[in-house]
């Protein structure tokens, strides 16, 4: 309180000069409501869960503002909480819905319509690029905006301005809430494989039309190197790719590995795949997978967008009437 008195610099401050960077960062994680944040002074974390099984990280790098600013010190109510950072829970729907206040006309992704240059994923895509998400026929969004958390219990405060029009929104902060992270065994992984995240996109959409209910994911040191296969009450279908370097940047496999998961939740993955340049494709020995999205933003800066999803016990499968092995012929 006397803190406030003395000064008014907020805890955080940031001003990016690009809302539609923003806003396209965060839209991919947005299968939940609410989100954790945590500021820190390299930059914004926002973290959702869906029933422990899936997690999505959107990370803001302080490289995307224009002005940053994080005073650690100012956080000293609470001796036993790590001044390094600041924690609370937002509504991350409502704070989309800001971004785009100002007026949106976003493009449909390649989930919900396919193009007729889309050849799927046998031919890939024939465009020759991932989908452009910061253009401005894309996305037509509010050119700047301001972020500002001025205490420990106070509001996010969102300033966008456009053409000489200003909007000031505030939206609560909670509490956060305790959120285990899906853990992956860094030191036992049992797959890494890095491609292009549309590859990823047109597979998972060309699986799509079974209905499928589950995912397995093949991987394997000898031919097919890598499959993924759907499996539905319509039936089943397979995609495969070859061990190439056009194909498969990266393939580190030593023994075949064979895992399962919900393909509702690997599909909430789809916004990211649809904007994303490159993906990196992880598992560890227990099957939890993790899917790490390079999305490339203006400035010619990164953002990272991360996934962990836990695959299913097989008895689970077992409930489901499907089998693990994937039909390969």
């Amino acid at each position: 309180m006397d803190r406030n008195d003395e000064s008014d610099t907020p805890l955080f401050s940031a001003i990016s000069g690009s809302t539609r960077q923003l806003y396209s960062v965060l839209k991919c994680i947005n299968f939940v409501s609410k989100a954790q944040v945590r500021i820190t002074s390299e930059g914004l974390r926002f973290t959702v869960e869906e029933s422990q099984v899936m997690q999505g990280v959107a990370i803001l790098n302080k490289e995307l503002f224009t002005t940053y600013s994080y005073t650690a010190t100012a956080n000293g109510d609470n001796e036993e909480e790590d001044d390094s950072t600041v924690s609370f829970q937002i509504s991350l729907s409502a704070l989309l819905e800001t971004l785009q206040i100002l007026g949106i006309n976003e493009a449909k992704d390649r989930w919900s319509t396919r193009d007729p240059a889309h050849s799927g994923a046998s031919g890939f895509l024939n465009k020759g690029g991932s989908a452009v998400a910061f253009e401005h026929r894309t996305l037509g969004m509010a050119s700047r905006c301001r972020l500002s958390y001025a205490s420990k219990g106070s509001p996010l405060c969102i300033v966008l301005e456009e053409a000489g029009v200003t909007t000031t929104c505030e939206l609560y902060t909670f509490e956060p809430e305790y959120m285990d992270e899906i853990p992956l065994q860094r030191d036992a992984i049992a797959q890494k494989i890095i491609m292009r995240a549309e590859w990823l996109h047109d597979a998972i959409v060309e699986l799509s039309s079974t209905s499928p209910t589950k995912l397995t994911m093949v991987a394997s040191p000898t031919a097919p190197h890598f499959t993924l296969s759907s499996a539905g009450h319509l039936g089943s279908a397979t995609v495969e790719f070859s061990k190439n370097a056009q194909l498969l940047e990266t393939f580190q496999v030593e023994k075949r590995s064979v895992n399962t998961y919900k393909y509702s939740l690997i599909k909430g993955a789809s916004r990211a795949m649809a904007v994303a340049s490159k993906v990196s494709i992880r598992a560890d020995e227990q099957g939890v997978l993790s899917l790490q999205f390079m999305i490339e933003t203006e400035g010619d800066n990164v953002s990272f967008v991360d996934f962990r999803f836990v695959p299913l016990l097989p008895e689970e499968d077992d409930e489901e009437g499907i089998t693990d092995e994937p039909p390969l012929g």
